[in-house]
């Protein structure tokens, strides 16, 4: 038996909170570190403050929303399923809904209560300490002790276990300020290119601007980079004073996250129920049935008013042409862009705006069956400061949970091993 039964834990949002729930379920001292004035302050503001915990889907589905690293969760998900937390989430007093593509939700519809779970079973099993953590101590590549700063001023606390659950760079007002991608580089931890994710999108383009605020449902937009199709969904999507956002264009920030934008192309279909032919015979039909009517006021009927106001212009065409004289390359062009209208984007909103981080800690230096660095014995990690992100819908919290509860469990283990 190791002399030491601490385990603490560096980071009191989702990752941190289940790694000293399973650490202290396995016998360990779990002392759990939070910089912040409250834990799980990142939980308050997920799902527009109703906190999407997970979704509840198989292991294949999951892993197909997960954009980098999926495999290397498979040993996490195995212990922790969603199934299994929401199961765990109703045993601690906060019972779930499910929803619209599967999304998980505490069933009050407020994120405190998921929080409040946490720290109601906590209470007795761990030690929750307003600290903030400074360095983490080895000796003889392992964990020794973690030095932190609190009211009473820097001091260590021995132990021999440590996970780092701090989460990654997104949203540093709830205290991800890259603490633990400086830890992991410290003990000579690989730690991979960060970008945003999850993040709006900025565009060269002044026309997206001039449609702030108007939201475009069932529109199918795609990127290419270097002539390869990199991203093509299906969606919504939305017009912001920047540029664009909305599901849509989150989902394409993320599978081309660290892409150069400029030299992406990016295309929205605005009738992506119709092929080229039939777009082409609808115009057609619409100018034979209104011959004296002008472009502007049948746009209408294909797009929405502002869009319709705007897209003359787009496709150089004067709106107040009537039907009647629109010639055959510009009825070509209006369904060109119908079908496939251009964004030039410049680049991402700033990480203080992305959902979350890309790249983070390389999991090749991690056991994923126990989330135990390769380099430090005792040393774990948990969530957003892995190299691990996934889509909107509640993956990337269940990936925190779970990678969470692996590494508690694991470092609850390693304490007792001979």
């Amino acid at each position: 038996m190791r002399p030491d039964n601490h385990v603490v834990i560096v980071g009191g949002g989702a990752a941190g909170l289940s790694a000293a729930l399973f650490a202290s379920k396995a016998g360990a001292q779990a002392i759990l570190l939070e910089k912040n004035e409250k834990f799980g302050k990142k939980l308050y503001i997920t799902g527009k403050g109703r906190c999407n915990i997970c979704n509840a889907c198989d292991t294949e589905t999951f892993l197909r929303s997960v954009q980098r690293n999926p495999r290397f969760l498979y040993s996490a998900l195995r212990f922790l399923s969603p199934d299994d937390l929401q199961r765990l989430m109703t045993e601690m007093g906060c019972p779930v809904k499910v929803e619209r593509g599967n999304r998980v939700f505490p069933a009050s519809d407020h994120a405190s209560d998921v929080s409040r779970a946490f720290l109601n079973a906590l209470k007795g099993q761990a030690l929750k300490l307003r600290a903030e953590a400074l360095e983490v101590l080895t000796r003889n590549e392992a964990v020794s002790g973690v030095r932190v700063r609190d009211d009473q001023g820097e001091h260590v606390i021995p132990c021999a276990c440590a996970v780092i659950a701090t989460g990654g760079l997104s949203y540093p007002s709830t205290g991800s300020t890259g603490d633990g991608l400086r830890f992991a580089r410290e003990l000579g931890h690989t730690v991979n290119k960060t970008f945003p994710s999850l993040v709006p999108l900025v565009t060269k383009d002044e026309w997206p601007k001039k449609l702030q605020g108007l939201s475009l449902k069932n529109v199918c937009l795609t990127a290419a980079v270097h002539g390869k199709i990199k991203y093509c969904e299906q969606g919504e999507m939305l017009f912001t004073h920047f540029g664009v956002s909305g599901p849509l264009v989150l989902r394409m920030s993320s599978v081309l996250a660290g892409t150069d934008w400029p030299q992406a192309k990016i295309t929205l279909d605005l009738k992506p129920a119709l092929s080229p032919e039939q777009l082409d015979a609808r115009l057609l039909r619409d100018f034979a049935e209104s011959p004296r009517k002008q472009l502007q006021n049948l746009l209408p009927s294909l797009l929405p008013g502002r869009m319709a106001e705007l897209f003359p212009a787009l496709c150089n065409v004067d709106g107040a042409k009537q039907a009647a004289h629109i010639t055959a390359s510009e009825r070509a062009r209006i369904a060109g862009l119908l079908k496939a209208l251009p964004i030039a984007v410049n680049g991402s909103r700033p990480m203080e705006e992305a959902i979350v981080t890309c790249g983070g800690v390389s999991v090749r230096e991690i056991n994923p069956a126990t989330m135990m660095s390769k380099k430090v014995r005792g040393l774990f990690f948990a969530g957003e400061v892995l190299d691990v992100d996934a889509f909107t819908g509640g993956f990337s919290l269940q990936i925190a949970f779970s990678t969470g509860a692996l590494a508690g469990r694991s470092a609850a283990e390693y304490l007792t091993e001979e």
